[in-house]
């Protein structure tokens, strides 16, 4: 498989690497949550800083820095336990559990000099209902570090920064991956 990735031309690298994140939404939507982590490299980093209203002048500072507060700031470790507490059944923010619908828009893949390596740009909506009134819709962009990996997709997910639109998160929890 290696072979072959180092092969493709653009177009095909952009159909590749579109094909794992539409199936990494699939697995996200049907919550195959452990072969999403399968999907994650063993040095992953998954951050979703604050985003803040700033006047034009101060918009370098709309979202908060690295080790400052952020909505996630995981790696590996700690998204495994986010996960093995939804198998206990005992997440009340998951009992029920949500239903979301994730679309993934919009993607530009940058490659690395090295070619083993890929910025990957998304946008994305991320729809989650819950029970029977619960309905949240988030908006924004991704920004992932994807390398090649030797597994069915080809890739592995080495970094992923989710910055969303909204300042205000109306949701009752974040108990969901974006």
């Amino acid at each position: 498989m290696m072979t072959k990735l180092a092969t493709l031309t653009a177009p095909e690298l952009q159909h590749a690497i579109e094909q794992f994140l539409y199936s990494e939404a699939t697995l996200l939507d049907e919550h195959r949550y452990h072969e999403w982590l399968e999907l994650l490299a063993d040095d992953v980093h998954y951050w979703m800083p604050v985003r803040s209203n700033r006047l034009c002048r101060d918009l370098d500072h709309e979202f908060s820095r690295p080790h400052e507060v952020a909505h996630f700031d995981e790696d590996k470790a700690s998204l495994k336990v986010r996960i093995k507490r939804l198998d206990t059944g005992s997440a009340w923010a998951e009992n029920p559990p949500s239903r979301t619908r994730h679309m993934v828009s919009n993607v530009q893949v940058t490659p690395s000099e090295n070619g083993a390596e890929f910025t990957v740009l998304s946008a994305l909506l991320l729809y989650r209902s819950r029970g029977e009134r619960q309905v949240d819709t988030f908006v924004g962009r991704r920004e992932d570090l994807l390398r090649r990996a030797p597994n069915p997709y080809g890739f592995e997910l080495a970094r992923r920064s989710i910055y969303l639109d909204q300042t205000l998160l109306s949701a009752n929890n974040l108990s969901i991956f974006f």
